[in-house]
């Protein structure tokens, strides 16, 4: 598997999270903390003994309303030219204030103008307080901003309990209301409508990663389970051709025991008399306990790199290629360290002794401009 194909869960959960923070969450009053007003409502309807008490539990604080409790009458604004004005945003607003009240309580309409204007008019005609019913009937109180508006109470209810009101004082019914401070409600961070969008993403993303976990786990399963066959049918292979080669006991007097026949390129050690050896289809000879696990797992030759299976006949296809470049080094070090060793041992010996070559025929020692000696020459001389 490739490594871009193994990033794909981090890349889908990257743009899960970019996509999450790019959405647009409502700007509603769900987003802003705002204080609950209960309010009791008490209407004197004539001719009728004990007057008629109703709660309001849904209101809500302005924004910049101070939160404190107030009590009066309610009072709704005077027609204007014969039509009746329930939003209070015409400058011609009016209130009929009755000279035995002291406190009242202005009911508006929310709409046609801001709820600055609204209810900076209604202080103006010295209301202690503002109650605005919503123009919406399906929707909650909001959160009223109205910066600058003082120390006047602003609070909004629903639609129908305002008109509920309004109905009462359109017949002239007196209407008295008392307004206290609720629960405070913190923000909300998000919204329902960005809440339900998370969550499906999330689900979203949990499928595809785990279709591409498992898709990911099956083809790793299917890769590891074809090298396993073919490492298997590739030892095999290698047994048979290794029974195939020609193994023969060095004698003395043989080619192989002679000072300047290579040495085998595996131990790097000479070959001894009695030493079995096995002969490459290539010629190269190793000694037999070393090339054959060499052989098994590679195939090749460790010096010229020629395919026995190739060469004997015996899956000509197959290559045999795995771990060569790294075994390869591995055995040039391994070359390395043996001769660091053996150069060691020489120099301990103290029956050996290295002294410069005077034999004759030789060349003189180069002057002083070449007394460097170049890479990989050494002149050993031994005397007994």
């Amino acid at each position: 598997m490739s490594s871009a194909a193994r990033a794909g869960p981090a890349r889908l959960a990257a743009l899960a999270l970019l996509t999450c923070s790019l959405w647009p969450a409502r700007a509603d009053n769900a987003s802003q903390e705002y204080y609950t007003a209960l309010i009791n409502v008490t209407v004197q309807e004539p001719g009728r003994g004990a007057p008629l008490t109703f709660r309001i539990d849904r209101g809500r604080y302005g924004l910049d309303s101070p939160k404190a409790e107030v009590r009066g009458q309610v009072l709704a604004p005077l027609p204007i030219h014969g039509v009746a004005d329930h939003l209070g945003c015409d400058p011609q607003t009016r209130f009929f204030v009755p000279p035995n009240i002291k406190q009242w309580i202005a009911l508006l309409q929310r709409g046609n103008c801001t709820f600055k204007e609204k209810i900076s008019r209604a202080a103006f005609h010295n209301a202690v307080a503002v109650v605005i019913y919503n123009n919406k009937s399906k929707e909650e109180p909001v959160t009223m901003t109205h910066p600058g508006t003082g120390d006047i109470i602003a609070v909004m209810i629903t639609e129908l309990r305002g008109k509920d009101i309004l109905s009462y004082l359109e017949k002239n019914i007196s209407v008295q209301m008392t307004i206290a401070v609720g629960t405070r409600m913190p923000p909300k961070n998000f919204s329902r409508g960005s809440l339900v969008f998370v969550s499906i993403s999330f689900i979203v993303l949990m499928i595809i990663s785990s279709a591409w976990l498992i898709f990911y786990f099956i083809q790793k399963i299917r890769y590891t389970n074809a090298r396993d066959r073919n490492q298997r049918r590739l030892g095999d292979a290698a047994k048979k051709a290794i029974s195939k080669l020609t193994t023969r006991t060095v004698k003395k007097g043989d080619k192989e025991t002679d000072p300047d026949f290579d040495h085998c390129a595996v131990c790097i050690e000479s070959y001894k008399q009695n030493d079995v050896v096995r002969i490459l289809p290539c010629k190269h000879v190793f000694h037999k306990s070393c090339v054959d696990p060499w052989l098994s797992e590679h195939c090749t030759c460790p010096m010229c790199k020629l395919n026995i299976l190739k060469a004997l006949g015996i899956v000509p296809n197959l290559p045999c290629t795995d771990n060569v470049a790294f075994d390869m080094e591995r055995l040039t070090r391994t070359q390395a360290v043996n001769r660091r060793s053996a150069l060691s041992d020489l120099a301990n010996d103290t029956s050996l002794g290295l002294e410069p070559l005077r034999t004759s025929g030789i060349s003189p020692l180069p002057q002083d401009g070449e007394l460097t000696p170049r890479t990989g020459e050494i002149n050993i001389a031994v005397t007994r």
